[in-house]
């Protein structure tokens, strides 16, 4: 699932919406009203329930083959998602949608993902300041795994996230966490 040319793409577990309105996001580092959706590189951060917890990584250009061979592993993936044990039979059994929304009015967010690696600033998001309504009825996503699988996405399932996250953000990887203040908190070492 993931948006033609000229569209982005917002996800949702809610079926009903019938217009995007400007909000301060619960989770957004700047107060600012904005519409958020997502371009087909970005798009499958977001197929998660929502509340999900997850850590993604990739390789970059200045990746090194240690910090791939040590966190990606030898499996000939590119990307890795990870999520939590606990969220595994959610991921089963969530209805996901997608709405497909005009790319026009959107803009790429400035804040770069990750934040801290300046060589490797991509934007995170798009954003919208006016009230955008879709170009159509929101298409059900389907088998969140399966989508994983198809679109070549190493999803690993996990106890808990933080070890993973330390060992992705230490290294020359590409990398997002996203909802993870709803991870299980870290294990005692």
């Amino acid at each position: 699932m993931r948006p033609r040319e000229g569209e982005v793409l917002h996800f949702s577990e809610d079926p009903t919406i019938e217009e995007f309105v400007p909000h301060i996001a619960a989770s957004a580092r700047v107060r600012d009203t904005l519409v958020w959706a997502v371009d087909a590189p970005r798009a499958p951060a977001y197929w998660f329930p929502r509340q999900c917890p997850r850590v993604l990584t990739w390789a970059v250009s200045g990746s090194t083959v240690a910090d791939v061979e040590r966190v990606i592993g030898p499996s000939g993936v590119t990307r890795v998602h990870a999520v939590e044990y606990a969220w595994l039979e959610r991921m089963r059994s969530v209805r996901l949608y997608a709405y497909r929304l005009p790319a026009a009015p959107f803009r790429p967010f400035p804040e770069p993902e990750p934040a801290r690696r300046q060589e490797t600033a991509e934007p995170s998001a798009h954003v919208a300041r006016v009230r955008i309504r879709p170009l159509g009825r929101p298409e059900p996503v389907g088998d969140l795994l399966a989508l994983h699988e198809q679109a070549g996405i190493e999803l690993r399932v996990l106890p808990e996230l933080w070890t993973f996250w330390e060992a992705v953000t230490a290294g020359t990887l590409g990398f997002s966490g996203i909802r993870l203040r709803n991870a299980r908190p870290p294990s005692p070492r």
